[in-house]
């Protein structure tokens, strides 16, 4: 992801990651394989993800949300760097929830499993979705090491369920049924 501030050559490249190591906020050098960069790097994945879901869109409402994420996602990657500093405010968690349960009762409920799909919008959220499940348990592993505020847990929890909500929306809209899921 790289720190825009740290470059005043105004080129995009500096050089100083090229035998492996990388930056921490702190200053540090550590390698790109440490499990702190890693995590960063899936929640970058994870951003780019809900951005294609953004571009697919084609409708300012979902994408203004999508833009939301995105936003929250940088400043959580750049906070991941810090253990002390990864933590999201209880605002942002309740308004994810009051966007979920709108979009929820905007929709028929569901007592089945539905396959991941439908239209290209919709499919890009199952498969941020899925990624934002692999950042959750990556930050359980990390938690297991290291103490991180709660909330962090709770934001990519309530992510994942957020864009599930958002899949389904997606469709509804664009009249594409749920596909149920057939044993």
């Amino acid at each position: 992801m790289g720190n825009p501030e740290s470059n005043t050559s105004g080129k995009i490249y500096t050089r100083t990651g090229d035998m492996g190591l990388t930056a921490l906020t702190t200053g540090e050098r550590v390698s790109k394989s440490d499990f702190r960069v890693r995590l960063g790097g899936e929640v970058d994945e994870l951003n780019s993800l809900v951005g294609l879901a953004a571009s697919l869109t084609g409708d300012q409402e979902p994408a203004a949300l999508f833009h939301r994420i995105q936003n929250q996602l940088m400043g959580i990657a750049g906070r991941l760097q810090t253990p002390s500093r990864v933590t999201v405010e209880a605002e942002i968690l309740e308004a994810m929830e009051r966007e979920i349960d709108s979009l929820t009762d905007s929709m028929e409920p569901i007592s089945y499993f539905i396959l991941p799909g439908g239209s290209p919008a919709a499919a890009a959220c199952h498969v941020a979705r899925t990624v934002c499940r692999r950042v959750e348990r990556n930050l359980v592993a990390l938690g297991e090491k290291e103490p991180l505020s709660g909330t962090v847990f709770q934001y990519f929890n309530r992510l994942s369920d957020l864009l599930f909500v958002l899949a389904r929306h997606l469709n509804f809209r664009e009249g594409v049924p749920d596909i149920r899921w057939r044993k």
